[in-house]
């Protein structure tokens, strides 16, 4: 539910040093799948939602959480195991309930990715409800 006439922080960075689980070649070792030892563009990616996340933090009200709806980056150079890794997402403003970030992500090179990322504020129950309707056990 959109906070009319508040914003989020303007900025907000998520950091993490890469590790062996963080690499892409530790994303599926089955039917033959190979993909090189470098940080993982799903891990890029949960960073980048991680400090956008951060940035909406303060607006949160009991019971609420903030969830990415949309994501749209390239990955633009690979990171090797041992590196750290920021994100940073920089407000950029409202399309009606969704709060809209520009996001980058950085290592000790410079620029590994970048792109922009939407998150939606809703009660965590009705989310968790939801999501249990879903399961077709």
């Amino acid at each position: 539910m959109p906070k009319p006439n508040v914003a989020p922080a303007e900025m907000a960075q998520a950091s993490w040093i890469v590790s062996d689980t963080d690499l892409a070649s530790a994303l599926s070792q089955e039917h033959g799948d190979t993909f090189p030892p470098v940080f993982a563009t799903a891990r890029m990616v949960a960073l980048m939602e991680l400090a956008a996340a951060r940035a909406l933090a303060g607006l949160l009200a009991e019971g609420e959480l903030s969830v990415g709806v949309l994501i749209n980056v390239t990955h633009t150079a690979a990171t090797p195991p041992g590196a750290r890794v920021t994100a940073e997402a920089r407000y950029a403003g409202r399309e009606g309930k969704f709060y809209c970030f520009e996001v980058a992500a950085r290592d000790q090179g410079g620029e590994v990715g970048r792109g922009t990322h939407q998150r939606a504020i809703v009660q965590t129950r009705r989310l968790i409800e939801g999501a249990a309707k879903r399961n077709v056990r």
